[in-house]
Formats: structure tokens, C-alpha cells, sequence
């Protein structure tokens, strides 16, 4: 009785272990939280810049990994770009913005 115990406590044990590190970010890889939280600002950033009469929002993408922000697309001018960085810095969250945009 005491020995299956024991392995039903180890089995446990090791269910938990494999389960915490399952979930854990790497360098390459979100936590299930930071996903979230990725997710959430991401739609931030995109309400942001939609929110901004002057910006073409259908033409800029936003993609965000563990709070860095990345902006892809095409902007009419340099002043549209410094905006939608802008919008996109002033958001809760995010750490750093990467300007992948390109000018039409």
C-alpha cells in the first residue's frame, strides 16, 4: 500500500514538473501569459492606430513577442511612420517598438 503511495506521489510530482516547465518562455518561445499579454497588446496598438483619422490602419500590420512591437506595411510619409510609432510607444506594455514599415 505504502509503495503505491509513493508512486502515485512521484507520478503527481513529475505531472506538475512537466506541466510548469511545458510552460515557461525560451528565447524563442511565449509563456502562455506572455501570449496573452502579447495578444492584448497588440489589439491596443491596433485600436490606437485605427483610432487616428490620418493613418491608413488596413495598410499597417502589428505583430508583438514579448512586449516588442513590430510595424509592417506601407505608409504615405515619413510623418505617418513617426505617428503610428508614436501610437504604438504610448501603449501600456510595450517595450520597444521595431519600424519594419515602408513609404508608397
Amino acid at each position: 500500500m505504502k509503495l503505491s503511495i509513493k508512486r502515485f506521489t512521484t507520478f503527481c510530482f513529475v505531472l506538475a514538473l512537466a506541466s510548469v516547465v511545458g510552460c515557461t518562455s525560451t528565447r524563442t518561445q511565449e509563456s502562455t501569459g506572455q501570449y496573452f499579454d502579447d495578444t492584448v497588446i497588440t489589439t491596443k496598438v491596433k485600436s490606437a492606430i485605427v483610432g487616428e483619422p490620418t493613418l491608413k490602419s488596413a495598410e499597417i500590420n502589428v505583430e508583438t513577442f514579448k512586449g516588442v512591437v513590430q510595424l509592417s506595411g506601407f505608409v504615405t510619409s515619413s510623418a505617418d511612420m513617426a505617428k503610428a510609432i508614436g501610437l504604438a510607444r504610448s501603449v501600456e506594455g510595450v517595450k520597444s517598438v521595431k519600424d519594419d514599415m515602408r513609404l508608397k
